[in-house]
């Protein structure tokens, strides 16, 4: 399940965070889902991550998805 922005905004109405986790784990091996809530006067911000299937998995993906990021902001910095 791919979300645009704005239609996360949607379903994240729609969808109990359980709701998103059964989703999720019944249709792949491995996920991990990290969310944050809206940061609060002094700047802090709560941060939760929950993923299933197998850590070693997990683990990957998460180091998969950093650079990815990073080389899209190497990208983005190139174009500036």
């Amino acid at each position: 399940m791919v979300f645009e922005k704005d239609e996360l905004a949607d379903q994240k109405k729609k969808l109990s965070s359980e709701d998103l986790r059964q989703a999720l784990a019944e249709s792949n091996a491995c996920y991990v889902l990290i969310t944050c809530a809206e940061p609060t006067e002094d700047g802090k911000m709560q941060v939760e991550m929950t993923y299933d299937g197998d850590p070693s998995l997990a683990a990957y993906l998460i180091e998969s998805a950093h650079s990815l990021i990073e080389n899209q902001e190497e990208t983005a910095k190139d174009f500036l």
